[in-house]
């Protein structure tokens, strides 16, 4: 694929101006956003989307338009998956609603540099050593793998207990009072480490962990560096009215996770054989290509994609309504945090 300076250019520029309008909004009014603003800015991000893989279409061929609306709707659904994580968060830490949408933000950010970082990586891997296939692919199916075990289990997940978190509330001075994004503030002479900043390394470290599932998942789609940072960008914008707009529906999605595991698999799979037909490994064939091993086009890879997360999402709901009719006493939305202070953060 021939992407030119210009086209890079125009895409990273368009990026970081989108995130630097966000900031700037966000910043100057801290609020809970209306169900119209969420609805208005998802839509706006997905018709980019679309715009976007047709132009891909147009200007680089079929084939590549095909491999960036795979890579993307793979992006978006397992993206979709992390706000699960994200509401736990909000929740555990009690982050005040109005607060929310700074604290996404911030995510978000970390979430395009860390998948920079890890896209970099991966391309450098993949161009140098045609093996590291196998290594995406099986981490992939192993991945898949510990997703629906844990959902068999039902284990519950603690992201803000993780070891990093830990430390950062033991060795801190952590104070009680959320100030926006004010990472420290002083109060009758003591210097307070504000908790946002709890919960942005807990998020941080949530991205991280995000970006090596979804790496793997998107160099197993297309190889093309210029498609899978795009996909991530696409699938991150409008992320935080996603949370907002979804809110309890989020919850209702409760075979999202095995729809995920499947995709991973699927696409773990599809990487083991790309890595047969590239094998250059000795003890595999002499070192040499199976070229025997099956092919996943990139558009058949779009079709068992589209119909798994379509077939997720009927069956998830179908569920949701048959228990709500079980039991007609909803509780409330886990996300639904109010604006009192937390425990002693320290």
């Amino acid at each position: 694929m021939d992407v030119t300076t210009l086209e890079w250019t125009i895409t990273i520029v368009a990026t970081i101006g989108v995130l630097l309008f966000d900031i700037i909004v966000i910043a100057r009014d801290p609020h809970e956003p209306t169900m119209k603003e969420c609805a208005v800015a998802l839509s706006f991000y997905i018709g980019a989307a679309l715009a976007f893989g047709l132009f891909i279409w147009l200007h680089h061929g079929h084939d590549y338009g095909i491999e960036f609306y795979t890579g993307w709707l793979t992006e978006y659904s397992l993206s979709i998956d992390n706000l699960f994580v994200f509401i736990i968060l909000m929740a555990a830490l009690k982050v005040p609603r109005k607060y929310q949408q700074e604290a996404l933000l911030v995510g978000i950010v970390l979430a395009l540099i860390f998948r920079g970082i890890f896209i970099a990586l991966g391309y450098t891997l993949i161009e140098n050593f045609s093996w590291v296939f196998y290594i995406f692919g099986a981490f992939l199916v192993y991945t898949a793998f510990k997703l629906v075990k844990s959902y068999g289990s039902h284990e519950d997940e603690h992201p803000e207990d993780n070891a990093v978190v830990s430390f950062a509330r033991k060795h801190l001075n952590v104070g009680e009072e959320y100030r926006g994004l004010r990472l420290w503030y002083t109060e009758n002479g003591v210097r307070f480490v504000s908790p946002i900043l709890i919960v942005i390394i807990a998020l941080g470290v949530t991205d991280i962990l995000f970006a090596l599932d979804s790496i793997p998942a998107i160099f197993g789609i297309t190889q093309e560096p210029y498609l899978v940072f795009t996909a991530n960008v696409f699938a991150l914008m409008g992320l935080r009215q996603l949370y907002f707009l979804l809110g309890g529906l989020l919850q209702k999605l409760v075979y999202l996770s095995l729809g995920l595991a499947f995709i991973l698999a699927f696409i773990g799979v599809k990487l083991v054989l790309h890595a047969l037909h590239e094998n250059e490994l000795s003890f595999i064939n002499d070192g040499h290509g199976v070229h025997g091993a099956p092919e996943i086009s990139s558009l058949f890879s779009l079709g068992v994609i589209i119909v798994t997360l379509i077939v997720t999402g009927v069956a998830s709901l179908w569920r949701a309504n048959r228990d709500e009719k079980a039991a007609p006493a909803v509780p409330a939305a886990v996300n639904d945090v109010d604006d009192t202070p937390g425990p002693d953060w320290r």
